[in-house]
């Protein structure tokens, strides 16, 4: 509320439409649970945390609104992933994906719904025909991927954001390598400026490739990161020693034998915590297709090094031939300069008496004079010649 200069009240102004819908759209949610079923959430942080149980901290990684580098963090009962626009957080039984209405998110929404399901779900709602047997060979293949739900959406992130940075890249290359071609062949300020821009996209998407690369080689070189991820071990874990049996302490033997069997199964439950090779396979996998787009990025960068380098020397080149132009006639401005200075002596009302009867010297003088420039003009040619600034 404000007031103006009579001291009455203005009513303050509405927020602008498209800066509140966005405001609101940015607190949208959506849910896909194993089953593949999704639901839209359109609640608060507070909610969310709630929800899987984090900290403010960890949720403001996914705030669109803010600028965090690319980040995986594994959480007690959740997995945060900030992967350039996919921003989710993954739990044992569910997926929370923000902004589902992205263009970019929109698909990766759809492969979570096909590949989440596991068993006979994923037949559930499928017609006949080819679509029954797509349906099938899907189901055939979820059977026998046993991962944990975690793991799977997981996978679908990953294979998601490297094959987004690898369409990129090709996008990238394409519009790169034709232009950089077509500067070699002529130089020009449009040339140029394209490959300016191109440059700078690159730098760009490099940055972000090399910050998706870095978290996963960050993740791959700490075992103990990768096995917070594990988050339906811990669970079972967690299951296992809170309904470990207490009633039949009363009998000292039956206690010594149940805590003995406790004890073995805690410790081949602290054995599992350590085993990442599943995860570790996973990253590794992913590791190596976003290290193939990052060095082919390298490459680019290369080939556009080379080009300036190219382009420098034949910037050099012309330099050169202009320093050669110039040199010539400077030379030849300084030989006809004695000339000058001869017909200048000759020229001037000066009486003086060593030319009376001496009409031959003017002779003289001027072939001594021609003999002079041409001595000094192969000399500083030579010179020049020698230096290696005009060629041979």
């Amino acid at each position: 509320m404000s007031y103006n200069n009579n001291g009455n009240v203005v009513p303050a102004a509405d927020p602008l439409p498209g800066k509140k819908t966005k405001l609101m759209s940015s607190r949208s949610w959506v849910s896909i649970v194993a089953t593949g079923e999704s639901e839209t959430l359109d609640v608060d942080k507070y909610a969310i945390m709630h929800r899987v149980q984090i900290h403010a901290r960890d949720l403001r990684i996914l705030d669109p609104n803010l600028s965090y580098p690319s980040t995986i963090l594994g959480r007690e009962r959740a997995v945060v992933l900030n992967l350039e626009h996919i921003k989710a957080i993954i739990t044992a039984d569910e997926v929370l994906l923000r902004d589902p209405s992205d263009e970019n998110v929109i698909p990766v929404l759809k492969e979570l719904e096909r590949r989440l399901p596991v068993g006979n779900e994923a037949q559930n709602g499928q017609g006949d025909g080819k679509e029954s047997s797509s349906a099938n060979n899907d189901a055939d293949a979820a059977e026998e991927d046993d991962s944990p739900f975690e793991f799977r959406a997981l996978e679908v992130f990953l294979e998601a954001i490297c094959s987004f940075l690898a369409a990129r890249t090709t996008e990238l290359e394409t519009a790169a390598y034709p232009a950089l071609d077509e500067l070699t062949s002529k130089i020009s300020s449009r040339n140029l400026d394209r490959v300016r821009k191109l440059k700078s996209a690159m730098t760009r998407l490099t940055a972000r490739v090399q910050k998706v690369r870095d978290e996963l080689e960050q993740l791959l070189d700490d075992d103990d990161d990768m096995a917070d991820l594990y988050l339906s071990r811990k669970l079972s874990s967690a299951s296992s020693a809170s309904s470990s049996p207490n009633c039949y302490l009363t009998s000292p033997t039956i206690g010594s034998k149940i805590s003995r069997a406790s004890r073995a199964s805690l410790a081949t439950a602290r054995g599992d915590e350590n085993d990442v090779e599943e995860l570790e396979m996973l990253l590794e996998a992913y590791f190596m297709q976003i290290d193939s787009t990052l060095n082919r990025l390298t490459t680019l960068r290369e080939y556009i090094d080379d080009t300036e380098d190219y382009i420098n020397i034949q910037l050099d080149n012309h330099r050169n031939q202009l320093i050669q132009l110039e040199l010539v006639l400077s030379s030849g401005t300084v030989c006809s300069a004695f000339y000058s200075l001869v017909a200048g002596i000759f020229g001037m009302n000066i009486p003086y008496t060593w030319n009376d009867n001496h009409g031959y010297m003017f002779k003289y003088v001027v072939i001594l004079t021609g003999a002079i420039c041409v001595i000094l003009f192969t000399f500083i040619m030579s010179h020049a010649r020698y230096k290696g600034l005009v060629g041979s």
